[in-house]
């Protein structure tokens, strides 16, 4: 059968997959929806990590370039496919990505186990999958939940794979978010539908992204910006609870203590792990915070304590600034752009957060 002709295909390699792409699709969003995870952080164009090559075809970006991508890269035929759209049929050269290529993207059914207040505008949600079905990922994944209408909201998974009876998420509070206000019940109906509660059925696909731990002896900084907290929650909890000796540098960037939602479990981690130290940031800190907490950026604050990162790997989750400042100062400290692994997200009503945190 011929396709309608504002149809397109695009072949992904090394991959060797032919995909079709629905008029106006995102070639990354074709590729996850074929459960193809390509390398990916943001989906809204700020991270860059979706970088691929064009080997033929045309396509245009409807939002004009976006900021992820530099123009001597897309001179040298780089492309963001979160952003890109086909205008004829496409080939791209995407990277591979070994580390998360051993686990399946599902879609299953969970209810809402439980739901708990961290903060007032983070809600701790956790999901119970059917008793057939476990859900195997590695720890700083993400899962996106399935809205109506086709659309979706993404969640960083904070459970460790060793304990995913309950799948557990931090769901920070969006205005004009469909589903955010609808878990807070602030306003029944919000976005289409009824408060969502315990017991509560959704949808849920996953896992994604390629942000993940890696096996390694090297010293580890971990920086979270806001809600960035939920995947390294699930690799510090995947490391301090399976017995990996590491030496460990949590850093947690927020504007005020009451950001810093599950501050009280962080300090009892480094109080029963001597491996692990952690510092708390506040960008906006009061003088009665400042008194208990570092004040200042969270990335300044790291570069302050390791003006040489040439031998610590570093993990990253929080919003585009925050990312974007650690990609360009870090490395002239000495960390290798290899070693910095990073999640960078917005927040947007009823489409991923990019992903979904700080």
């Amino acid at each position: 059968m011929t396709p309608p002709p504002d149809e397109h295909s695009v072949r992904i390699e090394p991959h060797g997959r032919t995909l079709r792409l629905m008029p106006g699709q995102p070639i990354l969003e074709a590729a996850l929806s074929a459960g193809l995870n390509l390398p990916h952080s943001c989906k809204s164009g700020h991270c860059g990590s979706c970088r691929a090559r064009l080997l033929a075809g045309a396509f245009h970006y409807p939002n004009g370039p976006p900021l992820g991508i530099t123009a001597e890269e897309a001179q040298r035929g780089q492309i963001l496919l979160c952003q890109a759209r086909a205008d004829s049929d496409l080939t791209v050269q995407a990277r591979l990505i070994a580390s998360v290529a051993d686990v399946e993207i599902k879609t299953l059914p969970c209810r809402i186990a439980r739901l708990r207040p961290l903060a007032p505008d983070v809600m701790q949600l956790w999901l119970r999958l059917p008793a057939v079905e476990r859900l195997r990922f590695h720890p700083g994944q993400y899962l996106d939940v399935l809205l109506e209408n086709g659309r979706r909201r993404s969640f960083s998974i904070a459970s460790p794979p060793h304990d995913s009876e309950l799948i557990e998420l931090h769901v920070r509070r969006v205005n004009g978010g469909g589903f955010s206000e609808r878990l807070f019940g602030a306003a029944a109906g919000v976005g289409g539908g009824a408060p969502l509660e315990a017991g509560s059925l959704l949808r849920i696909e996953g896992p994604i992204g390629q942000f993940s731990y890696r096996q390694g002896s090297d010293p580890v900084l971990m920086v979270a910006g806001g809600t960035g907290f939920a995947p390294l929650k699930s690799m510090l909890r995947h490391v301090l609870e399976t017995g990996i000796r590491r030496d460990l540098h949590f850093y947690w960037g927020a504007r005020h203590t009451q950001d810093l939602y599950e501050e009280a479990l962080a300090l009892e981690w480094a109080r029963r792990h001597p491996q692990l130290k952690f510092t708390a940031v506040l960008s906006e800190a009061s003088a009665a915070e400042a008194a208990h907490h570092r004040a200042g950026w969270v990335h300044e604050a790291v570069l302050a304590d390791y003006p040489q990162l040439a031998r610590f790997e570093v993990y990253a989750a929080g919003p585009p600034a925050m990312i974007e400042a650690m990609r360009t100062h870090f490395p002239r400290h000495g960390l290798s752009a290899e070693r910095l692994y990073f999640d960078s997200f917005d927040y947007a009503p009823d489409a991923r957060p990019t992903p979904t945190a700080s």
